[in-house]
């Protein structure tokens, strides 16, 4: 008998343990707050000769990365380059939920804004030693910083599907390269959900449904049907 109590205490130990190890989050993966998130370029004239991705879908992936960063309250730097000169405004979509009036845009001439001595400044003095980035075009103003900062020790992540490139072939090169060097890819509706992480999180649960309503694609479509058919 006292065997067995033992062996059940051992058990019921055993099992909270690992309740709470597995409810302990893993380092590998992005929270509201140990991370900075970089949205470059996404203007105008460097989505027009983007081959990789329609302009569409960029638009959209970018949308759910600005809003799901704007419903996290992450730390995110917005920026331009040569806007009123050459590059033109950033989408609609981003301005609506970083509206340039409020959101201090930095602008610059750099194609690498980790070499530009403002934009680095505002993205280290975040304090965070993840950083997140996504924009325009892949080649160029985003495995420069990537590259840049990987070097000076940060952990660096992309969002794949909101940059974009003058081709496929362009564009899967550059991931490769920063693969190679560490960085680390996922997807706009990863990177929302990796967020969001438990669907009991309340606070935020319509916030994140209602963006994939809007722009989440054949997701969204379910999410909506989903909300409606349940009640029936």
């Amino acid at each position: 008998m006292k065997t067995t109590v033992k062996s059940l205490v051992g058990v019921f130990t055993l099992l909270i343990s690992y309740s709470v190890m597995a409810q302990k989050p893993s380092p590998e993966l992005l929270t509201p707050d140990n991370h900075v998130l970089v949205l470059v370029d996404h203007e105008g004239q460097m989505a027009f000769a983007v081959e990789n991705v329609s302009i569409g879908e960029l638009r959209n992936n970018t949308a759910i990365v600005a809003g799901g960063s704007k419903i996290f309250k992450v730390p995110t730097v917005v920026t331009t380059v040569a806007e009123k000169s050459f590059s033109g405004p950033v989408f609609p979509e981003l301005l609506k939920f970083y509206p340039k009036e409020t959101s201090g845009y930095l602008d610059r001439t750099t194609m690498n804004c980790w070499e530009d001595a403002p934009t680095q400044k505002a993205i280290v003095v975040k304090g965070k030693k993840k950083i997140v980035f996504a924009g325009l075009w892949t080649s160029v103003c985003i495995a420069g910083p990537v590259l840049s900062a990987i070097a000076d020790g940060y952990e660096v992540y992309f969002i794949s599907d909101a940059c974009g490139d003058v081709s496929k072939e362009a564009h899967d090169m550059s991931i490769l390269r920063m693969i190679q060097a560490g960085a680390k890819p996922m997807t706009s509706t990863q990177y929302v959900l990796e967020l969001q992480r438990d669907w009991g999180r309340s606070t935020t649960y319509a916030a994140v449904t209602g963006l994939f309503k809007e722009y989440g694609g054949a997701y969204g479509i379910g999410i909506q049907y989903a909300g409606e058919m349940v009640k029936h």
